[in-house]
């Protein structure tokens, strides 16, 4: 390895350790932005829905730690990495990163301010991160028991959402095309609390859809499949918009208990799922 790679390297496990102690959990990251480790599943015949209960190391952001000891071992097995993810969606900050991206041909920066303008809310003063191609990522923190799902284009053209299961480069990374860093006076900043308007607009869009008592039984039984359908990154996000569907169509309560037993059998604990469909009662307007 270069010289130049292991001084990358060693910037970059500082940097993570620096976040780790905010309360941010890391994972490193490649060169292509990448996790740096591979799963130890790939040459299993048969995948196995694992989150790293199997103790090895390379469940992308599963392997996202605060420990200092967990994070050099993470590296340490990665020589190789030259930055570090920050898992989105987990406690204490709950991040939700909103990326502008610069690439695709659109103002971003301005469809925002458009969504502002017209759904009434503000962006508060909070953590920024310029990416080497000088699009943004803003950082804000959500609520703890919202599941707000990764999307791209669909908030608007050229605006990304990193939410649960995804993650964001951490300012200090150093990447194919050049370094992230932390935008000038927002370095100290802690996330700030996502506007609830804007949190809202993050939600996946509800369906309209009115149940009849001979289509209830066939669509419950299509949001269970879309939960078993789920892959690994995917179960919280796609246990939520099932959930919320079947509130929305008066079918919720119902639908509990064959969700949650969906979610379980992709690889989620019982209390997670619960606690995931709980989530989506309390923001379609119903009791759990």
């Amino acid at each position: 390895m270069a010289t130049h790679d292991r001084q990358a390297t060693t910037m970059a496990l500082a940097h993570a350790l620096s976040a780790a102690e905010r309360g941010l959990a890391v994972i490193p990251l490649s060169r292509t932005k990448l996790p740096a480790l591979r799963s130890p599943h790939r040459d299993d015949p048969v995948p196995t829905p694992c989150h790293g209960e199997c103790g090895r190391l390379g469940h992308g952001v599963y392997d996202a730690t605060t420990d200092s000891h967990r994070i050099r071992e993470l590296f340490a097995a990665a020589p190789w990495a030259t930055g570090y993810g920050i898992a989105c969606g987990l406690h204490p900050h709950h991040l939700i990163g909103i990326d502008l991206d610069t690439k695709s041909g659109t103002d971003s920066s301005a469809a925002l301010r458009e969504l502002a303008l017209r759904h009434l809310f503000t962006i508060p003063a909070t953590v920024v991160v310029i990416t080497p191609s000088g699009g943004r990522h803003i950082w804000l923190s959500g609520p703890p028991d919202v599941v707000v799902p990764n999307s791209a284009g669909r908030l608007a053209p050229g605006i990304d959402v990193r939410g649960a299961g995804g993650y964001l480069v951490g300012p200090g990374s150093r990447t194919e095309h050049g370094v992230y860093s932390t935008a000038p006076g927002t370095a100290h900043l802690a996330p700030a609390p996502c506007p609830p308007s804007l949190l809202r607009l993050l939600m996946p869009p509800p369906r309209a859809h009115h149940s009849t008592p001979s289509s209830t039984g066939r669509h419950g039984q299509g949001l269970v499949q879309f939960v078993l359908a789920a892959h690994e990154g995917q179960r919280n996000t796609r246990l939520f918009w099932a959930a919320c569907r079947a509130y929305e169509n008066g079918i919720g309560s119902e639908l509990v208990t064959p969700l949650a037993d969906a979610a379980v059998r992709t690889g989620l604990t019982e209390r997670e799922a619960r606690a995931t469909i709980a989530s989506a009662a309390r923001l379609t307007g119903h009791r759990p």
